[in-house]
């Protein structure tokens, strides 16, 4: 006989619009398995089955309005019922597999993102599967990208500021460099973070499961582990498979030849070492390779190193390592390699026409391909695109409802930090709460030396869309630190005198910028910045110098007054 299921107490709610309807008659169900979302002013509320059966006929539709009692639909339960309902006539299919983990939200990929997503979301009740193809948590970043980067880089920074105070009457002689030493300590930072990971998640009570992920339903994932296959099942997911880097097809394989990973294992030190892609990544290794006595080229097809920054914030880094770098070649490509037993035999095309040169070492680093093809996607309906993305509204849904996607696999920036964000968004949402992406600005770093780093719209960007904007620039004087190349501008809406953009060159840009930032997200003016009260002597009072030139306060330049 049939049974009705109606609304039952959602609260203090009335009307609310129904947004998903994710059962059609004929369905098997499971006790508190989703039938049905709706989404009030406050929170999204998913309906549960009220216990195993067979979905008869449903009332309602996507749009509708309902309130407590309203019928939503009849089921058949009980195994008897389920044996007299008429089997729908379609082809045979598979059985299901039995799920050998089962959770109301399953994250993929355990990079910041996807970490950050299961926390909190463990953190708001729900139980969550995560699972990753690593064997250790923490993906891309924390592996083999942010994290041992940062720890060589400032490995570089210790070398290069000892030899740099030589001229300041401070000698301590040259390095003595134990590569397996320095592996060590890399090694060792990376295994701390992860250890307080694994214990997070364990407080936490998230379930870890090790291998590699792929979808064969919208409410199933295979994962191949060490142990052999096991099947997740899950009401909700939150995709955060990440990316990879890419080369260029002619490109040899050989153990010379490194991406980012390959670069951070730190084999060797090569005599002649080639850079190919002038961006973050790749001048974050020259830096690293050239401080432990690396000679380096740098080729980067674009006519400016780490494309996407203004120039002009980009050219003091530029004029410091075309000083000490053995060439760095713009507008050029790479247009064949071979791997040589006496070396890496490189042709490049640039405006002096083409050239052969030998290298002893190659890090490739000219991009990065999300993940998007890689984990079945499709099967769950979940739409991907042809370089691998998935798109997301702002609540950071796919097409399929109840699955999310965050971090590199749903575009640019690809920036652990934007990830970690977009994690908390959907982990809220996923667990009903009403939560968007609204990020008025992504800051973006380069760990050079000198660092390079920018926030909002660039000047470049700016002129480009047409925006009536004033700028203003603050000439750094860190003599102290024996530098004094560095440099903060800012950009100011010219009718709403609020801070729109900001790029900052010099020694820990990477750490100033997070208060433009701030200001670009508060909406702060000119006149805010400057009325407060920065320490002195700092590099932190530079951007509050950049918003008084802006604003016709600062004492500390003369300017013109404006006309």
């Amino acid at each position: 006989m049939a049974k009705e299921i109606r609304l039952p107490d959602i609260g203090d709610f009335k009307d609310v619009p129904i947004i998903e309807i994710l059962v059609s008659p004929g369905q098997a169900v499971r006790k508190e398995e989703t039938l049905l979302t709706l989404e009030s002013d406050k929170a999204t509320l998913d309906v549960p089955a009220p216990q195993d059966g067979v979905i008869g006929e449903i009332h309602v539709k996507v749009g509708d309005k309902v309130s407590e009692g309203s019928l939503l639909a009849t089921y058949a339960s009980g195994a008897a019922e389920r044996a007299a309902a008429p089997a729908p006539v379609a082809a045979p299919q598979p059985a299901e597999a039995p799920a050998d983990f089962e959770a109301d939200l399953l994250v993929l990929g355990a990079g910041p993102g996807g970490y950050t997503a299961a926390f909190r979301a463990a953190d708001l009740g729900t139980s969550v599967v995560l699972v990753d193809r690593r064997p250790e948590l923490g993906g891309v970043c924390l592996n083999v990208g942010c994290i041992p980067s940062k720890a060589l880089l400032h490995v570089a920074k210790t070398i290069d500021e000892s030899a740099a105070m030589a001229a300041h009457g401070v000698s301590f002689g040259a390095p003595s460099l134990e590569l397996a030493a320095i592996r060590k300590w890399k090694d060792g930072v990376v295994k701390r973070l992860i250890t307080g990971l694994v214990g997070l998640s364990r407080q936490r009570k998230v379930t870890v499961v090790r291998g590699e992920g792929v979808f064969t339903s919208s409410n199933t994932v295979r994962v191949e582990t060490a142990e052999g296959t096991r099947v997740v099942r899950f009401a909700k997911a939150i995709i955060a498979a990440g990316s990879e880097p890419v080369a260029p097809g002619f490109i040899p394989a050989d153990p010379r030849i490194w991406d980012s990973t390959a670069a951070l294992e730190l084999r060797f030190v090569p005599k002649r070492m080639l850079v190919l892609g002038g961006g973050i990544i790749g001048l974050e290794m020259a830096t690293v390779y050239k401080a432990l006595g690396a000679g380096v080229t740098v080729i980067e097809m674009m006519d400016q190193l780490m494309p996407g920054a203004d120039p002009d914030i980009v050219a003091p880094l530029a004029k410091r390592i075309g000083k000490t770098y053995d060439k760095i070649l713009l507008k050029t490509k790479v247009t064949a390699v071979k791997a040589e037993p006496e070396g890496l035999v490189v042709t490049h095309e640039g405006e002096g026409g083409s050239k052969t040169e030998s290298f002893d070492a190659m890090l490739v680093s000219v991009g990065r391909r999300p993940n998007g093809k890689a984990i079945g996607a499709e099967a769950a309906g979940v739409h991907v695109d042809e370089r691998g993305f998935i798109a997301v509204d702002r609540q950071m849904r796919t097409n399929v409802h109840h699955v999310f996607a965050i971090g590199d696999i749903v575009g640019q920036p690809m920036l652990a930090h934007k990830a970690t964000h977009e994690g908390k968004v959907a982990a809220e949402v996923a667990s009903g709460h009403k939560s968007a992406f609204d990020a008025r600005a992504i800051p973006s770093v380069a760990y050079t030396d000198p660092e390079v780093a920018w926030v909002g719209v660039t000047e470049t960007e700016a002129k480009a869309r047409g925006l009536e904007f004033g700028k203003a620039v603050f000439p750094w004087r860190s003599l102290s630190l024996g530098r004094d190349e560095g440099l903060t501008k800012t950009l100011w809406d010219e009718k709403t005198q609020r801070l729109i953009g900001c790029g900052i060159v010099g020694p820990n840009a990477g750490d100033l910028i997070a208060e433009a930032a701030l200001a670009i997200e508060m909406g702060c003016e000119a006149e805010d910045i400057g009325l407060t009260i920065h320490p002195h002597p700092t590099l932190s009072e530079t951007f509050a110098f950049s918003a008084e030139a802006f604003a016709g306060t600062l004492t500390d330049l003369y300017l013109p007054k404006k006309k």
